[in-house]
């Protein structure tokens, strides 16, 4: 295989192995590696690239910011995207069937599941609140264009309606030049009307039933375009992962063309290069890289599992680490030209208009288009793009889930129902996320969003480095990405893996504890029992991780802790290549393959018998493996 190392990839497969046709007929492959990387592409980019990162950049010293968030990237995101997506495709299992690895930390993985629950949960609610804004847009006049309609309060002061009334022209100017923050339309819209906000956390009130419609709506389409698994979701994303960029590109013209986006692009982009000196700002730059790529989630694990053994994943990692990021940056021109406009239309600075999170997507932003013509126009495509980001995160949250379930059980039966599967768990997380839609569901949401997915995931990536590189071992890693790619990682990433990624994931857990401060809406602060909630939800999977480990010592063979602390972290005879073809080395069965495949394919596909037999004599391919295909152990 040395002689092969220099040689590339083509098509996914060594060079060499022309013939080769390394397909799951069991759990199934991407149709093409386009699908995967698309997918993958339509995972890491979510809400996340359009409403956080401009905000934290702008915030963080602008152009200045760029320099920490590009040195995350490459010492700690690509290496860690590169890490996850080898796990899973080289073992072709979910986040919890990766772990024959390391027996003892399959609770690493019940840990990704239970945080892929959480996010699931509360991230479809945030579509169907974008379904909702997307079908109230179908009108000639946004319905938080103006302060005349029944939900506005007499401090309600619309940027367009100054003229209706002597009085709006008063409170306009009033509270421009004082200090006061006015009171808008779109966020009365949004606090009155579409949420009828309660004032407690504990006061949950009545479903909103428009919400609890539009959930319905987005539950349905993320299983309709689940329900052959990546089979069908691969020929989706071709849409969802790409439209995006047109809605993107075209607000972008769009916003460039608008008095004041110059403004708002400079306060964007002008580096405030003193701010490179504030730990925040790296601490800012690395966790937004660490979370917007979607690592430790299981998703990047379970997407890659689906990838022919050959797959260059190498290359796959830096594509979608870099599109992610550029999506990123790319976004916040399309972001800070409209807030420039409507700050220059305002007369005020951009510091007053800007926003981040569910107050720019839901409110900022609505409102900068009502100034523009055609506003229902613009309206529709920023909604309906923020409907594509959301979805193309919720496809991979749901697999996740579904194929950690099946692969677990693992048998015939359930892997012909996986249909059902996937229908049981978004009927699950369709029930669970009602709640969200009550009139105290934002502060609910904020909650899980805050602490379900904050300190576990940096835990859970933290232990999954230590146990890949320090207790199953570097160099059998190493040996098995080139078993894998005809190729080993390169040194930069072995060292990165070793040494720099941890230590990197170690300073963003410390920062994120240094830096906590309990979380607030607006004004309302939550009580101290939906703060210990908060924690409960976060720590719910990371004790995953001490309980199975626990549990596994105990089940485990020996007499003394130390043997079965040993057993237990030992690799299972089962961890490799999933299909006998790529089971060479170390791996190879103890037995003939072809008789061995002839077994496993006969029940699957036995009108293949005669085929095999035929072809006794395996086909040994660059890594010395006898190739039959459609094999399993």
């Amino acid at each position: 295989m040395a002689d092969k190392c220099n040689e590339g990839l083509l098509n996914g497969a060594v060079p060499g192995e022309r013939g080769k046709q390394d397909k799951s007929v069991k759990r199934g492959n991407w149709g093409n590696q386009i699908e995967f990387v698309l997918t993958s592409v339509g995972y890491a980019v979510g809400l996340g690239n359009v409403w956080r990162f401009p905000y934290l950049c702008y915030r963080n010293g602008g152009g200045a910011f760029m320099f920490p968030y590009f040195i995350m990237l490459v010492f700690c995101g690509i290496p860690l995207f590169f890490m996850e997506l080898s796990f899973g495709q080289f073992a072709s299992q979910g986040c919890l069937g990766v772990w024959r690895v390391s027996p003892m930390f399959k609770g690493v993985g019940y840990g990704m599941m239970v945080v892929s629950t959480y996010i699931g949960i509360y991230y479809n609610v945030v579509i169907c609140i974008a379904f909702y804004y997307f079908f109230v847009s179908m009108t000639r006049v946004l319905p938080w264009t103006y302060c005349s309609n029944p939900w506005n309060t007499p401090e309600c002061v619309g940027v367009l309606d100054g003229n209706l009334s002597s009085r709006a022209t008063h409170n306009l100017t009033h509270l421009f030049n004082a200090t006061q923050k006015r009171t808008s339309p779109s966020e009365e819209y949004w606090r009155r009307y579409v949420l009828n906000l309660s004032d407690d956390i504990g006061n949950l009130g009545e479903v909103r039933l428009p919400l609890l419609g539009c959930l319905g709506v987005s539950w349905v389409v993320v299983f309709l375009c689940l329900i052959k698994g990546v089979k069908s979701s691969g020929k989706v994303v071709y849409f969802t992962a790409t439209f995006p960029y047109v809605v993107l590109t075209i607000l972008f013209v769009r916003g460039i063309t608008l008095e004041g986006a110059v403004t708002g692009i400079m306060y964007y982009l002008t580096p405030q290069w003193d701010k490179i000196l504030d730990a925040k700002v790296w601490g800012d730059a690395a966790s937004q890289i660490f979370y917007s790529l979607g690592c430790a989630w299981g998703g990047l694990i379970t997407m890659a599992s689906y990838n022919k053994f050959h797959n260059n994943c190498y290359r796959d990692s830096i594509i979608i680490s870099i599109t992610n990021c550029a999506t990123s940056v790319y976004a916040g021109f399309v972001i800070f030209s409209i807030l420039g406009f409507m700050a220059n239309h305002l007369g005020v600075d951009v510091s007053k208009v800007a926003d981040h999170g569910p107050g720019l997507a839901f409110v900022a932003y609505p409102e900068a288009l009502t100034l523009l013509p055609i506003s229902p126009l613009w309206s529709i495509l920023f909604f309906f793009m923020l409907i594509l980001l959301g979805l193309g995160t919720q496809f991979c949250l749901l697999e996740t889930l579904v194929t950690a379930i099946v692969d677990e059980v693992g048998n015939e039966w359930i892997i012909r129902r996986k249909t059902f599967v996937t229908l049981g768990v978004a009927v699950a997380g369709f029930l669970l996320g009602v709640p969200l839609t009550t009139q105290a569901g934002i502060y609910w949401l904020l909650l899980m969003d805050n602490y379900a997915a904050s300190f576990s995931l940096v835990v859970i990536s933290c232990i999954m480095c230590v146990a890949i590189m320090y207790i199953y071992g570097h160099r059998n890693y190493f040996k098995d990405i080139e078993m894998m790619l005809g190729f080993p990682p390169p040194l930069f990433f072995q060292i990165c893996w070793r040494f720099i990624s941890p230590a990197i994931i170690f300073f963003i857990l410390v920062f994120t504890v240094i830096q906590y401060r309990p979380i607030s809406y607006n004004d309302y602060v939550y009580p101290t029992w939906a703060i210990s909630i908060g924690f409960l939800m976060a720590l719910s999977s990371v004790i995953c991780i001490p309980i199975y480990a626990i549990y596994k010592v105990c089940r485990s063979e020996g007499d003394t802790l130390l043997e079965r602390l040993k057993n237990a972290t030992k690799a299972s005879k089962d961890w490799g290549p999933a299909l006998a073809e790529h089971r060479s080395g170390r791996y190879a069965p103890a037995f003939s393959p072809s008789t061995e495949s002839h077994l496993e394919v006969q029940p699957l596909q036995p009108e293949k018998d005669r085929i095999e037999v035929a072809a006794a004599s395996p086909v040994q391919g660059s890594n010395g493996s006898a190739h039959s295909q459609d094999s399993r152990l």
